[in-house]
């Protein structure tokens, strides 16, 4: 029991500290969380773009399902082992098998099958798509974010014009009323009487 939940814990450390592997080149922050039940999902941020996959709350203590079964040798009882070998009978080009000539010539073909088999029926949470999601949903706000910042600019930039302006038309100090009875300004090429 101890080993199951430490085995447990384990894997959700694991899991919770795995970095993003789908990061743009913005330099998005993704962080990945797994929710049981009715928890609620983290805020996102400017700087961290919150993902999260939610299971049922029977989950939460449980083992991962991915490490729950395993191909493993280690895992297949004897008696399944003995009944695998007394029914091989592929062999030849495209059988993956040391007898016949070419039976090694199916062994890739056969891997790659096993894995998208894999890949095509896998219980694991598919958290790229779920990032794009994310990221789409955030970019959709992008167009309207930014027309209210230039539409604040462009109101600060009139009001800048407008102060300048009336700066401009106002009189300087001391011009004010005294403009006709103020002396002329010597002449600065006349030679000095003395």
């Amino acid at each position: 029991m101890k080993n199951l939940l430490a085995a447990t814990l384990i894997t959700a450390s694991v899991i919770l500290a795995t970095p993003a592997a789908a990061q743009d080149d913005a330099g998005d922050k993704v962080n990945m969380v797994i929710i049981y039940g009715d928890d609620e999902c983290p805020e996102s941020t400017e700087d961290v773009i919150n993902v999260c996959a939610r299971k049922a709350e029977g989950e939460r203590y449980r083992i991962p399902e991915n490490l729950r079964e395993s191909d493993s040798g280690e895992n297949v009882a004897w008696a399944e082992r003995v009944e695998s070998f007394e029914t091989v009978g592929s062999f030849g080009t495209m059988s993956c098998s040391p007898t016949g000539a070419g039976g090694i010539t199916g062994c890739t073909d056969q891997m790659i099958k096993a894995a998208y088999g894999e890949k095509g029926e896998s219980k694991n949470i598919r958290f790229g798509q779920l990032i794009e999601e994310a990221r789409a949903e955030r970019l959709a706000t992008i167009d309207e974010d930014a027309a209210e910042e230039q539409e604040r600019v462009e109101a600060i930039e009139r009001e800048y014009l407008e102060r300048l302006e009336k700066e401009r038309d106002a009189p300087l100090p001391g011009d004010e009323g005294n403009a006709a009875e103020a002396e002329p300004l010597p002449d600065p090429n006349a030679t000095p009487e003395g």
